[in-house]
């Protein structure tokens, strides 16, 4: 199952790169008129939060974190790192 996950996400992934490039080339100089329509600009949005959303819902299901959301100096990371080393065990004299 995670291999079929895998290739939809990678079909994702294409998909969103190759409708972003088209976006950015057909984005006219600031100033001029869109050459799409307002209906066709909103289907495009939709189109990535879809996009997004499932590409969200498999990472989750295969338990890989999300790369997409930004890590910020000062954050307080959801995991602590314990180390071990240099911890001595302690000798009951019960034994």
């Amino acid at each position: 199952m995670d291999k079929d996950l895998k290739k939809e996400l990678d079909v994702l992934v294409t998909l969103r790169k190759v409708i972003s490039g088209m976006v950015r080339e057909i984005t006219p100089d600031p100033g001029m008129r869109h050459p799409l329509s307002d209906e066709t600009l909103e289907d495009v949005r939709q189109s990535f939060m879809l996009i997004a959303a499932r590409e969200k819902e498999i990472s989750e299901t295969m338990g890989k974190p999300s790369l997409h959301r930004p890590q910020y100096k000062g954050d307080t990371p959801k995991t602590t790192v314990v180390k071990l080393h240099g911890l001595k065990s302690v000798k009951k004299d019960d034994e």
